[in-house]
């Protein structure tokens, strides 16, 4: 079954992702995104502490979380954190294009950086990419 309680109609094995983002529309476009990649959303929060309730209990294999909602004043804690709930979950933080949260971003501990103005199609390409590292 898909997160809204659908029967699946496509492939048996998909990539179970997990998106964590303030942004409702930078949220509908990943979703859409995702599933034209045959990837199943298991979940979705917009703040912090949803995101770490609900994660364990989603058998995620791929988070998608934007840097704004990681806790500002620690974010590799928080890293930790998601790494304790999921740990054999792969972690994508989305970033801006801002200088300051790329630099904040990359002392992070993460799988995979993906800028929120990168072309679709990159992102896709990125996304396929580190999904098919995760052991079927």
């Amino acid at each position: 079954m898909d997160a809204a309680g659908k029967e699946r109609l496509y492939d048996k094995y998909m990539t179970r992702v997990y998106i964590s983002t303030t942004n409702l529309q930078e949220s509908s476009a990943l979703r859409l995104l995702l599933l034209n990649l045959k990837m199943e959303i298991v979940g979705e929060s917009s703040d912090w502490f949803t995101t770490v309730v609900q994660i364990p209990h989603s058998q995620v294999e791929l988070l998608l979380v934007d840097w704004s909602v990681l806790p500002i004043n620690s974010p590799n804690t928080a890293l930790s954190e998601l790494r304790k709930a999921c740990p054999s979950a792969l972690v994508v933080i989305l970033i801006s294009h801002l200088d300051s949260q790329k630099q904040a971003a990359l002392s992070i501990d993460a799988d995979m950086l993906i800028r929120k103005d990168e072309t679709p199609k990159r992102m896709a390409e990125r996304l396929q990419a580190i999904a098919e590292g995760i052991p079927a």
